[in-house]
């Protein structure tokens, strides 16, 4: 009887028809990265303080960035460059063709103009710098007549005298909360607050009552849009609660 052996299949045709499929899912894959995911459209959410467009430009900043997969996963891994006024970014897909970038804008109670330099810092609801520029923006006050030391970015606003920065930011809060931003905030020696919204003038007084004062501020000065003069608020308690508004011609 015959004991001849069965040939053995060849291994090299199995792994060449292995390679081969790998080869195609790869190239398949590859074409529908570059075909699928090209950036036509980019949204931007949360941003008031720079056109989109400036957003944009700032955040596709290579050569791939036409590929809207890249721009994901590129900012999956590495930071956004800082922006000015800006506190985070995110990015995410919203469809194959169009990002979606969530901005969070940093909170600015007030600007501290220094002459040395020609620049403000802006300050936050903690009283920490967190923006030096020599920008003006627009709805945030400037504030004066204060006693500050050097002023060092994302470190607290070095205001001489006890108790001026608290009552400072207690101000600003409740000002914005009431939707009553002046165009400027004006600091006394005694520790008067006098507040100037365009032709109107509004004396605070010491900082005593101060929410009870905004609370009543923001009731009276839409009603004085069209006057001029003083609205005096510094001799409002709880005891006397008059308030003269001193019209001007």
């Amino acid at each position: 009887m015959g004991t001849g052996k069965k040939k053995r299949r060849k291994p090299w045709k199995a792994i060449g028809w292995t390679f081969l499929i790998i080869l195609l899912l790869f190239a398949i894959g590859a074409l529908i990265v570059t075909k699928v995911f090209t950036v036509e459209k980019v949204k931007v959410t949360g941003n008031h303080h720079y056109p989109n467009e400036t957003m944009e430009d700032w955040l596709l900043d290579d050569e791939y960035c036409w590929n809207s997969l890249y721009v994901f996963f590129k900012y999956k891994f590495v930071e956004p460059k800082e922006m000015p006024f800006v506190d985070s970014m995110e990015i995410s897909l919203e469809s194959p063709h169009t990002i979606e970038i969530k901005v969070e804008e940093k909170t600015l109670l007030g600007r501290v103009y220094i002459d040395t330099l020609g620049q403000n810092a802006y300050f936050d609801k903690d009283g920490f710098v967190v923006e030096m520029s020599s920008e003006v923006i627009e709805g945030v006050p400037t504030v004066a007549g204060l006693d500050v030391e050097q002023i060092v970015l994302y470190e607290k606003l070095p205001i001489k005298g006890e108790n001026v920065l608290k009552n400072l930011l207690a101000l600003t809060q409740m000002l914005k909360k009431y939707d009553l931003v002046p165009e400027k905030i004006k600091y006394g020696k005694e520790g008067n607050y006098t507040l100037k919204y365009n032709k109107i003038t509004v004396l605070v007084g010491q900082p005593q009552n101060l929410n009870e004062k905004i609370v009543r501020l923001s009731y009276i000065l839409p009603e004085l849009a069209e006057e001029k003069g003083t609205l005096h608020l510094e001799t409002w308690t709880e005891n006397t609660t008059d308030i003269a508004f001193e019209r001007e011609k």
